[in-house]
């Protein structure tokens, strides 16, 4: 099903992921030893993001940091969005983050 995500514009590669990093799933333009390697490293990244986020509704006291929902690391041409368990790789140029992100929440809920 997260197939459907390829036919969204600059979407290169998407992965489904388990809790402990593993890959389930991974389509697209990248060779699967890859699609491994970016599973484990969403999964980090997103633990790191759940650290960050705790920390700060710790100290502020503030309700509404955690738990982060996505994130979204930009490079000069791809960038790396994730939603829950997804992650996938899109061109900078023929991307909408936005709609990337919409789509990615959708199917995350599958």
């Amino acid at each position: 099903m997260i197939k459907r995500l390829l036919l969204l514009d600059g979407v290169d590669v998407v992965c489904h992921f388990r809790d402990d990093g593993s890959l389930v799933e991974g389509y697209g333009l990248m060779a699967q030893a890859d699609m491994v390697e970016l599973a484990k490293f969403a999964h980090d990244y997103r633990r790191m993001i759940q650290g960050n986020a705790d920390q700060l509704a710790m100290f502020t006291g503030m309700r509404g940091w955690t738990p982060p929902r996505a994130w979204i690391v930009r490079g000069l041409t791809v960038s790396t969005c994730c939603v829950a368990n997804l992650v996938c790789i899109v061109q900078n140029a023929e991307a909408s983050l936005n709609a990337i992100l919409a789509e990615l929440q959708e199917v995350a809920r599958w």
